[in-house]
């Protein structure tokens, strides 16, 4: 794929490195990796485990390329005065202080001039949404970028959600079914044609469901509104990458494959009944081991109880909150039917370390950043390799640590079905998660989207849903069938 215009030939990424410096870090080979296929106008995709450093591999590009395009070395037009060391890295052996990298003024910024949408962050959760809008932040700010970052997903406010709309953004975060939302308005269609890159985060988790395929027909969409825009999915453990990355981008075939660092060690622990303990067979919610996991639980300072469905979380947080020996708000549950109130509240309780325990769901499966939090406990079969390590690395979320990992069988047969996870693990046999194809339902609901969204001419709109991978195949019959199910019913 072609770079956009105006894209530079080879930008340095000195800026970007003395900021990492300045952190105490070190850019990784793979995220250099990354950072050259972008500004060579490449799409791809990026399959490192979690924790390694993915977010800063697939945002450097969008930066770099930014401040390539600005006339100023750092910034530009936001009054920010940069340090020659900053500029050139080499030019000292000591770090560069944070205090050399400072964001623009509030004065500084033209609050209410419209911008052009450069970089789409698609994310699977609304949890991982919100802290992902925290980490893009971050080195937007240290470098001095007058780039305003904004979320746009259930939990949005009423500001968000209009700032979304009205252009006032350079980067959004969004999830699938908001940028299906977004893109059913007639006046957004302008705002997409701007876009540089759309970054697919966590895309193992959207591959092989119906979310994903709604997700390929909007990212059809964008395509025939920006053309050049470049495409990167951020994956962990995934055992079909190179079909991942075929169903992602369709329209690029052999798009570069970043692999990122080895993943981490594993330490699958089992909590096992007492010699000669009635145990159930079957059908039972894990509730008998409740001492030996309150046990746990005290042995270090935080921990993340995972269960696999919101009343079994609610059960937990119950039954612990029964026994639990501390301040009751040092214990918290997190779902995706919590206010969200309630769960910024569990999330920033993890991340400063002021909880101990925290009962959840899927809702804080994902890439979240949680340094604090100490051991992971998954109670039940967790129905998967991938899940199982997904979760584990919750814990010590930290690069160069080992993952941590107390299984918590709730009856006799999940001691197997653990077991088995275990040797899998040690072979790295990992799952492969294959993606649907002519899910028809979703085809008819985009259909509906792009007719709020202005409407469309059937067979331009036949065209652009053939270039997804799950629809490559759809004939005209089955075609015109959804359109007369739309108009008809």
């Amino acid at each position: 794929m072609k770079a956009t215009a105006g894209t530079p030939r080879a930008p340095s990424d000195k800026p970007l490195a003395a900021w990492f410096k300045a952190q105490g870090w070190k850019p990784l080979a793979f995220q250099r990796e990354l950072w050259r296929h972008y500004l060579q106008g490449q799409s791809g995709l990026l399959h490192t485990p979690t924790g390694s450093g993915k977010t800063l591999a697939a945002f450097g590009g969008p930066l770099l390329e930014a401040l390539a395009l600005s006339p100023s070395p750092i910034g530009r037009g936001v009054g920010v005065r940069v340090r020659r060391d900053l500029a050139d890295p080499d030019a000292h052996d000591s770090a560069v202080p944070s205090s050399a990298l400072r964001a623009p003024s509030p004065e500084g910024r033209r609050k209410a001039a419209p911008r052009d949408l450069k970089v789409l962050w698609i994310t699977p959760l609304k949890a991982l949404a919100t802290d992902t809008v925290r980490a893009l932040r971050e080195p937007i700010d240290a470098l001095g970028l007058d780039w305003q970052v904004g979320l746009r997903t259930g939990d949005a406010s009423a500001r968000d959600k209009r700032l979304a709309r009205a252009g006032k953004l350079d980067v959004l975060v969004t999830t699938p079914e908001s940028l299906s939302l977004l893109l059913s308005y007639p006046d957004t269609s302008p705002l997409f044609e701007s876009i540089r890159c759309v970054i697919v985060d966590e895309w193992h988790e959207l591959l092989g469901n119906k979310r994903g395929v709604l997700l390929q027909l909007s990212l059809a969409r964008l395509r025939a509104l920006s053309p050049g825009m470049r495409t990167w999915g951020l994956s962990a453990t995934l055992g079909n990458v190179e079909e991942a990355r075929d169903v992602l981008l369709p329209h690029a075939p052999g798009s570069p494959i970043v692999s990122g660092v080895p993943p981490r060690r594993l330490k699958l622990e089992t909590l096992m009944p007492a010699e000669g303990e009635r145990f159930p067979w079957a059908g039972h919610l894990g509730l008998s081991q409740l001492a030996r996991v309150l046990k746990k639980l005290m042995a270090v300072r935080t921990s993340l109880v995972f269960t696999n469905t919101r009343a079994q979380a609610e059960l937990w947080f119950q039954a612990l909150g029964a026994v639990w020996p501390e301040d009751a708000a040092t214990l918290a549950l997190h779902h995706g039917s919590l206010d969200p109130k309630l769960r910024a509240a569990a999330e920033t309780g993890l991340r400063d370390g002021s909880l101990r325990c925290v009962v959840a769901t899927s809702s804080l499966d994902l890439g979240v950043d949680f340094p604090a939090v100490d051991q992971v406990l998954q109670v039940g079969s967790p129905k998967g390799v991938a899940r199982l390590m997904q979760r584990a690395g919750r814990a010590k979320h930290r690069p160069g640590e080992s993952g941590h990992v107390v299984c918590v069988p709730s009856h006799a047969l999940e001691l197997v079905e653990y077991a088995a996870a275990r040797r899998a693990i040690a072979r790295g046999a990992i799952e492969s998660r294959p993606p649907p194809r002519m899910s028809l339902d979703v085809l008819a609901q985009h259909c509906v989207t792009c007719a709020l969204g202005g409407g469309f001419d059937g067979a331009v709109l036949l065209k652009e849903v053939r270039g997804t991978h799950a629809f490559s195949g759809l004939d005209e019959s089955v075609w015109q069938a959804v359109l007369d199910f739309i108009v008809q019913g």
